[in-house]
């Protein structure tokens, strides 16, 4: 079990269903905090999967007015100031939480499990990763380091309702929506389907978020090609 802590200035772990304004979920989202954890150390030959997450400053929340671009980028230049447009973004201020998440080997890893937790705990102990983490948006930049024993989530009951979990990007030929890179044993590959969001409902049990398991079998489904 990998258990840190991770904390920063700014977070917005912006709700799906506010199509122009950013609006932030209360807590991190599972997704986010997998990313915390892959920007420390990622490799092919294994999955992230949080089982828990802890409270320990949820914040307040406030009002920006960020600069954001109208399109996305693609290959060629953009010049900014074309697309520049000002959003309103309900973020959070002053957040921390512990992450409890365990390493699940993937079919064609062939190292044991122990290589790779003694990795990651090592690089959390140095300071290490492969860039920055951030808390929902790449300007909100996270901290990190092992929990201390002070640690401690507050003790708070929420309904959060409706929350993301992660989103499963599906083979399909047939609905080549976006193009993706699956690795597998014979290495990555560019593969074409399209992007399925998946939600479950999220409450907050004495400062603790617990993230169904079975939510990684249905994710493992989808993107195994077995819709």
């Amino acid at each position: 079990m990998i258990e840190i802590k991770i904390w920063g200035e700014y977070a917005c772990f912006s709700r799906p269903e506010f199509k122009v304004e950013r609006v932030s979920y209360p807590v991190i989202t599972p997704s986010a905090a997998r990313g915390v954890l892959e920007a420390i150390l990622w490799k092919p030959e294994f999955r992230y999967e949080i089982r828990e997450i802890g409270v320990l400053k949820q914040g307040t929340t406030v009002s920006l007015l960020r600069n954001e671009l109208a399109d996305r980028q693609g290959e060629r230049p953009a010049f900014v100031e074309d697309q520049r447009q000002q959003r309103t973004s309900l973020v959070l201020k002053d957040v921390a939480y512990l992450i409890r998440a365990e390493m699940v080997l993937r079919p064609h890893a062939t190292d044991p499990i122990y290589k790779y937790l003694d990795q990651f705990r090592r690089r959390v102990e140095r300071g290490q990763c492969f860039f920055t983490p951030y808390l929902g948006t790449r300007e909100f930049s996270a901290y990190f380091a092992p929990p201390g024993e002070r640690d401690v989530p507050e003790p708070i009951d929420l309904d959060l309702g409706l929350m993301l979990f992660d989103i499963a990007f599906v083979p399909d030929e047939e609905r080549a929506e976006l193009e993706f890179i699956q690795h597998g044993p014979d290495g990555p590959k560019r593969v074409k389907g399209y992007a399925q969001p998946l939600f479950f409902h999220a409450r907050l049990e004495k400062g603790w978020l617990r993230v169904p398991p079975e939510k990684y079998r249905e994710l493992y489904r989808l993107e195994e090609g077995h819709v």
